[in-house]
């Protein structure tokens, strides 16, 4: 599993404090709030506040004091690591999770490996089999298990076909 989690993108600094506009890859902006330090570009930095605004937040890190210096996070991810994320609810998981899982209907046909999800209020996902891909949203009925210890997921192949886009 990976060490690090991707929970954020830098968007732009906002104000002359050197406060930035982040657009979160959580749950909720409120759930950065949990966080005590974040990595950006290999920087680790202490997370002084954090104000949620829909799918957006702000922060303030130590050693970010103004604009300039935030300026120069622009378009950067923002990580933590796995250890300071709080524990996840029972059948719940990190996106980042399933990435590399392999995807396949319920009679267990394999379609191709998850490559690629778009947080979204319905998620997006990219599964990629011989170099062709396939796009599909998570909606109601179309995954039936996502098993990550396993690196697994499960789709319902009628409701699959139903909602996923080939390419190539």
């Amino acid at each position: 599993m990976e060490k690090t989690l991707t929970v954020a993108i830098v968007l732009k600094p906002q104000g002359i404090r050197g406060e930035i506009k982040v657009k979160t890859l959580t749950d909720t902006a409120e759930d950065l709030c949990a966080f005590p330090r974040v990595f950006i570009d290999g920087q680790e930095y202490k997370v002084m506040a954090v104000r949620p605004a829909g799918d957006c937040a702000y922060l303030s890190l130590r050693g970010i004091a103004d604009r300039n210096a935030a300026e120069l996070l622009r378009g950067k991810d923002v990580l933590v690591l796995r250890e300071d994320a709080p524990e996840l609810p029972e059948d719940t998981f990190y996106l980042v999770d399933v990435l590399g899982c392999e995807l396949v209907t319920e009679k267990g046909k394999t379609l191709g490996t998850i490559c690629d999800i778009t947080p979204a209020k319905t998620d997006i996902y990219v599964a990629e089999n011989n170099g062709k891909k396939i796009t599909f949203v998570a909606a109601d009925g179309v995954i039936e298990d996502i098993d990550v210890e396993a690196k697994r997921v499960t789709v319902n192949k009628k409701r699959f076909d139903e909602v996923a886009m080939y390419e190539g």
